[in-house]
């Protein structure tokens, strides 16, 4: 296979170029901000900061809920492609909206906000799933790094032109800051429909044998997750491969998710850190391609310890750290394993889940990503509030990147992609529940 002129491949990665502009100009980047200085201008900083997290987390946990769920219900009833577009509708069109909201109507923000990430977050889980469907085993690695490699280029790209915006709204015709952050959030969402129409067109899901539709693929979704967690327990690899991810993706995922709010706790000036943020971007995108050719020579495993070993290193530079050109080391650091780490956990689960499951499966897989996003910054800012210290509050986050390599190296893949054929093999057709 022609990784380069597979259509099929290059679509699917393209959504990732799609919506990675929402995660980094929205979540990321200026949503924070615009939060604070305009929609809750008239609350203290520690009431914006709780409003926001509390958003964060609802939408999160919802996403933790619904997602083996939905993809259960999605594998019965072959709807995966379906599944992804309303919930990427959900999250275009309540991003767009961002653009009429009054100053100081803050939970009207906070409500479009949730929507957008839960749109965002539950597309990805069918988006993740779809990969199986556009490459060969031998090529997870290669092709879940593009995906990644181009939403990094893509996101960088979109954010680099939304803070020139702001920083010289003038030469776009804008009115102020403030307006060209309200445009961006309408760019973002264009930006996220466009893109997203090659996968609608050229991605295409293999027909399913013992098709349930309508309302009873809900019901056939509901048993045949029922006998997802049984399969999880009899296939003891995957297991705990989601243990281990679910603690070391924590750890990933606090990082991104606190990096500016930390970096402004230590006084630094929000432009540096906006600037830090496109900096992680645009080394993201050859660093995650690379560690596709890494996790193909060398083993995905091998790659994920790697980015470990480096969020190690930036946990404990970074509770040292006094200036801003610091932060600017630990961003590009962080530019060159966040997406390494993310794509090869992605093709690792590939490999040692059954084919024929793999939206509800990559349900769980997307579970314990999103259920970290809740777990780690609350136990950074326990941390930080117990002790009066917002560096020992990162510092923490050390336990999740330790515990978590350590059950990765229990993992067995070829075992693990025994034990996946041989459920497969039982179930007899692809989408068919044996439970």
């Amino acid at each position: 296979m022609k990784l380069s002129l597979d259509k099929r491949i290059v679509s699917w990665a393209l959504y990732d170029w799609a919506n990675s502009a929402f995660a980094t100009t929205v979540m990321a980047g200026f949503f924070p901000v615009f939060f604070k200085q305009f929609w809750s201008v008239e609350s203290s900083a520690a009431q914006s900061t709780f409003q926001l997290g509390l958003a964060n987390s609802v939408a999160s946990l919802i996403v933790v809920v619904a997602a083996p769920v939905l993809g259960a219900i999605a594998d019965r009833g072959g709807a995966r492609k379906s599944y992804l577009f309303f919930f990427a509708a959900l999250g275009v069109l309540t991003t767009a909206a961002l653009y009429f909201v009054e100053r100081g109507a803050w939970s009207v923000a906070l409500g479009l906000y949730m929507c957008g990430v839960l749109g965002f977050m539950a597309a990805n889980v069918f988006y993740d799933s779809l990969l199986i469907n556009v490459a060969q085993p031998k090529e997870y690695d290669r092709v879940s790094a593009l995906g990644f490699g181009l939403g990094y280029l893509g996101g960088g790209l979109l954010f680099a032109v939304n803070v020139l915006m702001t920083l010289r709204p003038g030469w776009f015709g804008l009115d102020d800051a403030g307006h060209a952050v309200q445009i961006s959030f309408v760019m973002v969402a264009i930006w996220w429909a466009v893109f997203s129409l090659p996968l609608l067109f050229f991605v295409h899901e293999p027909p399913v044998h013992d098709r349930a539709p309508g309302l009873k693929a809900v019901g056939a979704g509901l048993r045949q997750l029922v006998g997802t967690f049984r399969h999880i327990r009899k296939l003891k690899v995957v297991g705990l491969f989601l243990f281990a991810y679910w603690l070391y993706i924590d750890g990933v995922d606090t990082i991104v998710r606190m990096a500016v709010d930390y970096g402004m706790a230590l006084g630094f000036a929000p432009g540096s850190l906006v600037a830090a943020l496109l900096l992680t971007q645009f080394v993201g995108f050859p660093a995650a391609i690379a560690f596709g050719y890494l996790g193909k020579y060398f083993g995905a495993k091998t790659g994920i310890y790697l980015g470990i070993a480096v969020y190690l290193g930036v946990c404990i530079w970074g509770y040292f750290i006094e200036h801003e050109w610091e932060f600017y080391v630990l961003a590009g650091a962080i530019g060159l394993v966040q997406g390494g780490v993310q794509s090869l956990s992605r093709s690792l689960y590939a490999r040692i889940i059954p084919a024929g499951k793999s939206a509800e499966f990559f349900g769980f897989y997307n579970m314990l990503g999103k259920f970290a996003a809740v777990i780690g910054p609350a136990m950074m800012g326990i941390v930080s509030v117990l002790f009066d210290s917002p560096r020992l509050g990162l510092l923490s986050i050390i336990v999740l990147f330790l515990l978590g390599g350590l059950l990765l190296f229990f993992v067995d893949e070829e075992q693990g992609r025994r034990m996946a054929s041989e459920l497969d093999t039982q179930g007899s057709t692809p989408g068919t529940s044996i439970a």
